[in-house]
């Protein structure tokens, strides 16, 4: 079997998705109607703008999404998925390509999802951290320790945990991590704490846009980040949507159980090659590929 997964924040890269552009027409007119969706020329920050524009959440999220979709149209291998998955924002391209969303509604979900997680951040400024070669239970053992706002809030793969919350628990926390034996704990170039209670307030802003978005039913199987397991019931889609932003993404369990479900092969559809190292650290077996 064969499953889609779709990258998340920080894949992002100038110039993605201008050879897509450029090689058909129905996708050129899918990526144009973006800028009118967002009332802004962003293919031009995609494809020539600079890493620091594209590095704002309310530009990346977007980009990532349009890049994604696109590639995913561009797809053509003659075999049908059987699943799909993303990583936290991922999830929003995942979930057009098993029909849940369109593309415009998905769109307009993932701007108003970056504009509130921008406002978090500039609102209440946090970090994360990643954390190499602790067990998932210790780390999440010296969290729960940790005075103040400190939560795991990526499983990436065994071995790779990133932390978020408040700047000074996060530090504190990275120093027992080290202490524990933890080969890396080190800080990321981020200005929030993404995954983490500290999303609340974007949590409820992202809310009501699901709510009034129409969820349809998918042809395919979504494993989702808060519960690692195939969901159907396009409600319960959207419980998960909203929960995922201040809680974790189990992206290693996730793809566990795709695995114990019969998936055999990982077809990355995005930017990037992350999630493909990331897979194949979880089980070395399966087979991983770029969707173009």
């Amino acid at each position: 079997m064969k499953a889609l997964v779709f990258p998340g924040q920080g894949s992002q890269y100038v110039g993605m998705g201008i050879d897509l552009y450029e090689s058909r027409k129905d996708i050129k007119d899918l990526m144009d109607s973006a800028n009118h969706i967002l009332g802004f020329d962003i293919l031009s920050v995609m494809f020539s703008g600079t890493d620091e524009d594209l590095k704002k959440t309310e530009v990346t999220q977007p980009a990532i999404f349009i890049y994604s979709v696109a590639a995913l149209k561009a797809l053509n291998n003659g075999s049908t998925p059987s699943m799909v998955a993303g990583h936290s924002l991922g999830e929003f391209s995942a979930l057009v390509a098993n029909g849940v969303l369109s593309f415009e509604d998905g769109l307009k979900l993932v701007s108003t999802r970056a504009k509130a997680m921008q406002e978090a951040c500039d609102a209440n400024p946090s970090s994360m951290a990643a954390i190499l070669g602790l067990a998932d239970e210790l780390v999440e053992k010296i969290c729960e320790d940790t005075p103040g706002i400190v939560v795991p809030a990526n499983y990436n793969c065994p071995g790779q945990l990133v932390i978020s919350g408040e700047t000074a628990a996060v530090e504190m926390a990275c120093e027992k991590m080290k202490e524990a034996g933890a080969k890396r704990a080190l800080l990321l170039p981020v200005n929030g704490a993404f995954h983490s209670p500290l999303m609340q307030p974007a949590q409820e802003k992202l809310a009501e846009a699901i709510n009034n978005t129409k969820f349809y039913k998918p042809t395919m199987d979504i494993y989702q980040n808060i519960t690692t397991t195939a969901v159907e019931n396009p409600e319960e889609i959207k419980l998960n949507l909203i929960a995922q932003l201040t809680g974790p993404v189990k992206w290693t369990q996730s793809v566990q159980n795709m695995i114990k479900k019969g998936a055999t092969s990982f077809v990355e559809v995005g930017p990037g090659k992350t999630l493909q190292g990331l897979i194949k650290k979880i089980n070395s077996e399966v087979l991983v590929s770029s969707a173009i």
